[in-house]
């Protein structure tokens, strides 16, 4: 049977996951709430499949046949329950609608219980891969009803990207808001390798290093471990001259990154749960710093430079490649511990092998250290510990002394590593027996009466310290 999509909002994303369809034999009608954007879709890209342009959203109503499957790429937040209010009146009992947006997953919980007593069945889906992976093939990470997820498998599936052994990278995440949960993880863990790798060309900046050697240092990088979609993008962001001046034009940036949220919302989510995500949070911290760029000019002039006495030098550039690698695998596994204990906690039993696996493909944090994750959570249970034992590997002996040494240099020059820094943190601490943590224990009960516990017999414990 021919598959049918309606898809509301014509902006980049969703403009490309409606072309993604109709190259797919897929009879998708589109609809957005300014006409000319429909008009101009359809002159453009009309011939590259089956559309139905759509004047409103009865007429995509009508469009579909039953039941049917509508796709929302409208701004998350209030716009897409207007939209659902507005379709509600046009959809029958057993309609599917999917939301691709990057909502907060508390909201798509709340609206698949708004819409229970309607019959309308709700799917939050996660969608990474960007511009070019909408079009091509992304990542897809459904959640919510897990019968509308099975029926919808089969048209999705023609649309997701390659795994690279012929799977497609889409798979069902869990009840309630899985699907956007683990798409928010996934732009944490993009977040913070993202730091990581703009750490990493800072500390070489300060070697010396111009943007053309750092681009063709980056590239070398690339056919290792650091093989990843970032690490791509980067060199050939480095290697880009500017038309009009010639110069590098990263050169030629402002220093500020924006954010949309998703970063923030992983913080919270992970502080919600109890769960340590240092380099994310390093990250987002970071780019929240970067926008104070006029505060942070005045500070520059009067605050004194870095004392640098005598800081660590880098003996071999391919130190700090160990490092961004090492604290990459770090961010990752902080990812992977944060979805492990939320799904958990909201009992979703979400599916850490498949994440990883169709992370593997279309998404913007794909990489090869993705299929080690995978394999670390599938199989026998002495599988799985040889291989989580092979992620533990790969922090000891040279690669761990190397990624101190570069901490240490970018520390002592006065560098910024917010990312790098709390990763090596991350491993001191979840590494150590014995942490200085009794001290606060004590602290506590002194001024509050908290109480403590004692590694020398059970029960909790009061002291009158004066």
């Amino acid at each position: 049977m021919k598959h049918a999509l309606g898809v509301i909002g014509l902006g980049t994303m969703g403009a490309n996951v409606a072309r993604n369809a109709a190259r797919n034999g897929v009879t998708v009608a589109v609809f957005n709430r300014t006409a000319e954007k429909v008009e101009a879709f359809l002159s453009v890209h009309g011939k590259e499949g089956a559309f139905v342009g759509c004047k409103s959203l009865r007429a995509l109503c009508d469009a579909l046949p039953k039941p049917r499957a509508i796709l929302l790429m409208v701004s998350a937040g209030d716009a897409v329950d207007v939209v659902i209010e507005e379709l509600l009146p046009l959809l029958d009992s057993g309609d599917i609608l999917i939301d691709g947006g990057n909502s907060h997953y508390r909201d798509t919980e709340r609206r698949i219980e708004r819409l229970k007593k309607t019959g309308i069945r709700f799917v939050g889906m996660g969608i990474s891969g960007g511009e070019k992976g909408a079009l091509l093939g992304p990542s897809m990470m459904p959640g919510g009803d897990e019968d509308a997820v099975k029926e919808l498998l089969p048209l999705l599936s023609t649309m997701a990207a390659d795994d690279g052994e012929g799977k497609p990278c889409i798979a069902y995440m869990g009840a309630g808001g899985a699907g956007h949960f683990v798409k928010m993880v996934h732009n944490g863990i993009e977040y913070g390798v993202m730091q990581l790798i703009a750490e990493s060309y800072a500390i070489l900046k300060r070697t010396g290093m111009g943007s053309e050697k750092i681009a063709r240092t980056f590239a070398t990088w690339t056919k290792g471990d650091l093989a990843s979609y970032l690490m791509e993008i980067t060199v050939k962001v480095l290697a880009f001259k500017d038309p009009q001046s010639g110069s590098f034009l990263v050169e030629l940036i402002k220093d500020q990154a924006a954010q949309k949220g998703t970063g923030r919302w992983t913080v919270e989510s992970a502080l919600h749960y109890g769960v340590p995500i240092p380099t994310i949070t390093a990250s987002v911290e970071a780019r929240a710093l970067s926008a104070r760029k006029e505060e942070r000019s005045q500070r520059s002039k009067i605050f004194p430079e870095a004392l640098l006495g005598d800081a660590v030098s880098i003996a071999d550039i391919d130190e700090v490649r160990i490092a961004l690698e090492v604290a990459t695998l770090s961010t990752y596994s902080q990812g992977f511990d944060l979805l492990r204990i939320a799904g958990a906690t909201e009992k979703w039993d979400l599916p850490l092998a498949e994440i990883a696996r169709i992370w593997r493909g279309g998404c913007i944090i794909r990489s090869p250290i993705l299929e080690v994750i995978q394999k670390a959570y599938d199989g026998t249970s002495a599988e799985m510990k040889s291989r989580k034992q092979a992620i533990i590997d790969h922090f000891s002996g040279a690669r761990q002394q190397a990624w101190r040494r570069i901490a240490a240099y970018g520390i002592g020059q006065g560098v910024a590593i917010p990312a790098l820094a709390s990763s090596l943190a991350y491993y001191d601490s979840i590494r150590s027996d014995r942490l200085p943590q009794n001290l606060i224990a004590a602290q506590r009960d002194f001024f509050g009466a908290h109480g403590y516990e004692r590694l020398d017999k059970p029960g909790n414990f009061h002291t009158q310290w004066e």
